[in-house]
């Protein structure tokens, strides 16, 4: 179509006019993250404590426990008594230290007496919090029937590989989806420093 002038005119289509050539385009702008229902954003939970930790605070359980149970029992034993009634004068103290200790005051105080001088606190997953009583009474309930079998495990775990991670060949299967890794715990707890559980919390009651 001309117009009078000479000029041909030509029609706007109905869309929106696109930009001349070379001209920049505004950027674009991400939509928000919206979390999922359920996963709401919050803190990272406090990673698990160190395996040299860890394992000095069971070593520290293990000689209290000893100790406790030597000097409970040793009224009740002399030179005429066997091993095998020493082995079993020691197993009530023992067994009653160790509910004592793993239950009971990690109940109380949050982690057994090796752990809280170790500077390691037991906490729930996945919120973090102090587990119940329950949770603790199976955890030690699993560390009991465990713990004949740890020494195999352990030695499965040596020459199998890593017993889990993503270069596992040959993760070891135990009770309630646990691994070969010593001193893993089956009740959904896990072992953290103290200064990451203060640092979680300080983040919670104190969001940026």
């Amino acid at each position: 179509m001309t117009t009078p002038w000479g000029k041909r005119r030509t029609r706007n289509p109905s869309g929106p006019t696109a930009p001349a050539c070379g001209t920049a385009l505004p950027p674009a702008s991400a939509p928000a993250p919206v979390p999922a229902p359920g996963h709401p954003i919050g803190p990272r939970l406090p990673p698990r404590a160190g395996d040299t930790r860890r394992h000095l605070a069971v070593g520290l359980d293990c000689y209290f426990c000893l100790i406790t149970a030597g000097l409970l029992t040793r009224p009740y034993v002399d030179a005429s008594t066997g091993v095998t009634e020493v082995l079993g004068l020691l197993a009530g103290p023992a067994l009653a230290f160790s509910f004592l200790n793993q239950v009971l005051l990690t109940a109380v105080a949050g982690a057994g007496l090796g752990k809280l001088i170790m500077g390691i606190r037991v906490i729930s997953l996945p919120d973090a919090g102090r587990p119940g009583l329950w949770r603790l009474v199976r955890r030690w309930l699993y560390g009991l029937s465990l713990l004949p079998m740890q020494p195999w495990y352990g030695l499965r775990s040596f020459l199998t590989g890593p017993a889990s991670g993503p270069d596992a060949p040959h993760p070891v299967a135990l009770p309630n989806g646990c691994t070969g890794e010593p001193y893993t715990d089956p009740s959904g707890l896990r072992q953290v420093r103290r200064s990451d559980l203060a640092a979680h919390r300080d983040a919670m009651t104190f969001p940026r």
